[in-house]
């Protein structure tokens, strides 16, 4: 039973992540990574949709999420982790999240 559980939210994980991936550039996304659990193929009824953004913002790290909650209202458990271009070459190789995201995820925007 679990298992039909988790194809249908790797559906709605897909198509999630299909319509941000259109819809973000315009905002001003660089670069997106599609990252956690979702990205190395753990599927459960609560896995969220993850995505490490690059993007030029001068907002502190802690609100800079909310802006793309305002503007592409997720339609499930997102979570984004939004580093600017500087502070993403800065800790790319040091940051376990930027490095996970790297070697581990997938770019969908930017590469």
């Amino acid at each position: 039973m679990m298992f039909g559980f988790a194809q249908q939210r790797r559906r709605m994980l897909d198509a999630e992540a299909q319509r941000l991936t259109e819809e973000l550039p315009p905002l001003g996304v660089l670069r997106m990574y599609l990252t956690g659990d979702y990205a190395v193929g753990i599927v459960t009824p609560d896995t969220v949709l993850e995505l490490l953004i690059v993007q030029k913002t001068t907002e502190p790290y802690h609100r800079r999420a909310d802006f793309f909650f305002a503007h592409v209202r997720p339609r499930l458990g997102t979570r984004f982790l939004v580093y600017t271009p500087e502070e993403f070459e800065s800790l790319e190789n040091e940051d376990p999240v930027i490095r996970r995201a790297v070697e581990q995820g997938e770019i969908l925007i930017g590469g």
